[in-house]
């Protein structure tokens, strides 16, 4: 399967640089953006799994930005980490959540948690890929009728397990947010509700004798 994309939002090459040598262990293709514009641009023709976008850059700063992608259909549904290097306290902290973040952190931040959390939203959106791929073969299978349909229940066998790993995704990235305010705990979890509920609904759609 094609690697998953992940957008690094940052004004100074120093920054991105030590990004992608912390994520590079990930082995996915990490894209840089050096202004919030860039960051738009970019997303306007790539998916993404995952956001790190920086707070302070001149012109459009993280929270414009984050704002700006919030409001399109296409990605206002994908996870961002608001990274800063200054913390003006709890509001300032709260102010990124309000703004879509998932996560808030500061730096210099640990290495190894960063890189933990970006994973935790990588391997989400790679099963949700399989997800939405093992659906239209399962869609396709079912169309054809006849002796497909024992294949059609095999394969919506399979879209149930590869669903309940989606959930147990989700049960392990609230215990790598344990120690995360309130806010960012209940942005996140509202997130992954919207994925697995949409997920789930899709699924029951394609059980026999569905409406």
């Amino acid at each position: 399967m094609q690697k998953a994309k992940i957008l690094l939002v940052d004004d100074r090459p120093e920054n991105l640089l030590a990004l992608e040598a912390i994520l590079s262990a990930l082995d996915q293709t990490l894209v840089r953006a050096a202004s919030g514009e860039e960051a738009l641009k970019a997303l306007l023709t790539d998916d993404f799994a995952v956001i790190l976008l920086d707070v302070q850059m001149p012109g459009m700063d993280g929270f414009e930005t984050a704002a700006h992608i919030k409001r399109r259909e296409r990605t206002r549904d994908i996870p961002i980490i608001f990274l800063t290097a200054i913390n003006h306290g709890p509001h300032h902290t709260f102010r990124g959540y309000a703004a879509g973040a998932v996560d808030y952190i500061s730096k210099p931040f640990d290495p190894w948690v960063l890189r933990a959390k970006v994973s935790v939203f990588v391997d989400l959106y790679v099963k949700n890929c399989q997800l939405k791929e093992q659906a239209a073969l399962l869609r396709l299978q079912l169309e054809a009728g006849g002796e497909q349909q024992a294949l059609g229940g095999a394969l919506l066998g399979e879209l149930s397990a590869r669903l309940a790993a989606v959930e147990e995704q989700a049960e392990a990235l609230g215990k790598q947010l344990d120690g995360a305010e309130d806010a960012a705990v209940a942005a996140t979890a509202a997130h992954l509700e919207r994925k697995l509920a949409g997920l789930r609904r899709a699924l029951d759609a394609m059980r026999p004798g569905s409406a």
